[in-house]
């Protein structure tokens, strides 16, 4: 299996598809590369390199007890990416990966990244605070970590309800679909993903926004209920220089189904603007 091993020693997973203009995909907590497996196969038959990581910690990579923050999560991107030497690059993140993308985008990708894509994606910022009203209250973080110091295993069955909208009347998703987030969470070692709640709660990506210079697509569910709208995606698109805000109306926060299919295709065609 390819991996990159980074400055610090850490062993980086990766895997690709195809040929072409490459599409780098970073994924939410707590999966893995795997929650990238359609999107893999679906941009590389469209004619480009896809690549998709473990981030530290999760999946197969490196089970780290140190640098489980967004500026290592960044740091450890940059190197892959340098590593592999690609150039003219489509950023794509989903939730922490969002994080992820937006960081080293503002901070080690001038000259690299094309264009960004961000989908139900942390920025600029979750934690609720006198400045941030909208955000997500600090308890519910705290009930996050101790679920998963308590009982993750429990903790990821339950929490895949409200990730895909299990919870919602209508819902379609296969149980399936959930037992696999649960198998993808169990890879990540406790102390990964309990630092990395921090990580995706209380970074403040404000300056990181506005330092993008590139097109970004952001894309969001009305009805994600892991990282509400209001907080994210309606304050991002404010502070991006050439940002398009696309709202998929009863979509979760998970990628799967209709939801899925439709923010493929838009990718696509923000890809080829």
């Amino acid at each position: 299996m390819p991996y990159i091993t980074t400055s610090d020693g850490t062993e980086i997973y990766y895997t690709e598809q195809g040929t072409g203009q490459p599409i780098v995909l970073s994924h939410g907590w707590p999966l893995s590369s795997d929650a990238w497996q359609v999107e893999l196969k679906v941009f590389a038959d469209a004619g480009y390199r896809t690549i998709a990581h473990d981030r530290r910690g999760h999946g197969r990579s490196s089970k780290t007890y140190t640098g489980n923050d967004m500026d290592t999560y960044a740091k450890d991107l940059a190197e892959l990416i340098e590593t592999l030497d690609l150039n003219s690059v489509i950023l794509v993140g989903h939730s922490t990966g969002g994080g992820e993308v937006v960081r080293y985008a503002a901070q080690y990708g001038k000259g690299r990244v094309a264009k960004i894509v961000t989908a139900g994606a942390v920025p600029p910022i979750m934690v609720r605070s006198d400045t941030n009203p909208e955000g997500t209250p600090i308890e519910v973080f705290d009930g996050i970590r101790n679920g998963v110091l308590k009982d993750r295993s429990q903790f990821y069955k339950d929490l895949s309800e409200t990730f895909f909208g299990a919870n919602r009347e209508g819902s379609d998703v296969s149980q399936g679909a959930k037992d696999d987030f649960w198998r993808q969470g169990m890879l990540v070692n406790l102390a990964a993903a309990y630092d990395c709640v921090k990580a995706f709660s209380e970074t403040d990506q404000t300056e990181d926004l506005e330092a993008i210079d590139v097109p970004i697509l952001i894309a969001h569910g009305d009805d994600d209920q892991i990282v509400p709208i209001a907080a994210a995606a309606e304050k991002s698109i404010k502070l991006v220089e050439n940002g398009t805000l696309k709202v998929y109306p009863g979509a979760p926060h998970g990628i799967y189904g209709s939801y899925q299919e439709a923010l493929d295709r838009d990718i696509l065609a923000f890809i080829k603007e």
